[in-house]
């Protein structure tokens, strides 16, 4: 059988597919929790449907890096061998970077899914992260970036195109606070995050640069975490208005609505399933669907609503499906 990834996706998907949630906690029994979900959400989806990141920059306590470090090493490698298990470190102008980086890479680089770096401001910040991973012996680790403040937006398009990024994500509240009050406080609020023309200029270009080179664009938090409609109204506005395909958790109660708003709905993925497999029938040659032409680029979009309904444990079509099955030993 040939698979779509193989025919339609170039440049596009160089950083692959990530579940659209990226959970974050930095408490240990938080992080025990958030681990214990995770199993049993891929359970009732039938697919890891959020990753969960250990946070070191904002759950080690000052002075005790080493041991959270010890902690989050621990916990990532008791973790089931399914799970998606990333770290945040500190950010490498920190002290405690370098053994962050020696201790969590060096020990449980293995069963990382990628590594979160805060507070990046250029490409040679990445040479300097990609430094420390490949010495603590992970050169395979993909790394993940946020980008906080308007210098690092400035670079976001040169951050991006470094082969070792896979995703930027947008640091809302830092990106605020570096402003010296010019934005209000409102510009980290759920809507005015969408509304004030710097914070809305500074997301644009992040997920303007990660398309433009392939790597994946994860929108910032939302702090109103009791708030469901706000979480899933912010979720849909990231995901349809502003590009972006992954989005960041802070409360076990966000990772739903995140998943029912980067998902497609029912009618996109019956027709997106029918279309697939009427260009698989055509050898990927353009065809003719409803009195609409379709070609590889609409293939490739079509195919890409597929992909976003596994990751958010969508139940699809058999004729979808079958390209998700486990390869057969």
């Amino acid at each position: 059988m040939t698979h779509p990834r193989d025919i339609l996706l170039g440049a596009q998907a160089a950083a692959g597919f990530l579940p659209v949630c990226d959970h974050y906690s930095g408490v240990e029994a938080r992080m025990r929790k958030s681990l214990q979900l995770q199993a049993e959400m891929s359970e009732e989806f039938g697919a890891c449907v959020f990753d969960v990141t250990l946070d070191c920059e904002d759950g080690a306590p000052v002075g005790g890096e080493a041991d959270h470090a010890a902690l989050v090493v621990g916990l990532a490698l008791q973790a089931d061998d399914k799970a998606r298990v990333a770290v945040r470190v500190h950010p490498i102008d920190h002290p405690a970077f370098e053994a962050d980086v020696a201790t969590i890479v060096g020990q449980a680089g293995r069963r990382l899914s990628h590594l979160m770096v805060p507070k990046v401001e250029s490409a040679q910040d990445v040479d300097r992260i990609a430094a420390a991973v490949d010495a603590a012996g992970a050169a395979e680790l993909p790394l993940h970036v946020l980008l906080e403040s308007p210098a690092a937006v400035h670079r976001a398009f040169e951050i991006a195109a470094h082969p070792r990024v896979q995703s930027l994500s947008f640091g809302l509240m830092d990106f605020v606070s570096s402003h010296g009050g010019a934005i209000p406080a409102h510009g980290m609020s759920s809507q005015g995050q969408f509304t004030h023309p710097l914070v809305v200029r500074a997301k644009l270009e992040i997920a303007s640069a990660c398309h433009a080179h392939g790597k994946v664009p994860s929108h910032c938090v939302v702090t109103e975490f009791r708030d469901t409609g706000a979480m899933l109204a912010a979720a849909r506005k990231a995901s349809r208005e502003f590009g972006y395909t992954r989005m960041w958790s802070i409360h076990p109660g966000q990772i739903r609505p995140i998943l029912e708003a980067l998902a497609p709905d029912e009618r996109e993925i019956e027709n997106a399933t029918k279309i697939i497999a009427a260009a698989a029938r055509a050898d990927w040659a353009p065809i003719s669907f409803e009195g609409q032409l379709h070609d590889r680029a609409s293939y490739r979009y079509f195919w890409q609503v597929i992909e976003r309904a596994h990751q958010t444990g969508r139940v699809l079509p058999p004729d979808a499906q079958r390209y998700f099955a486990p390869a057969p030993r």
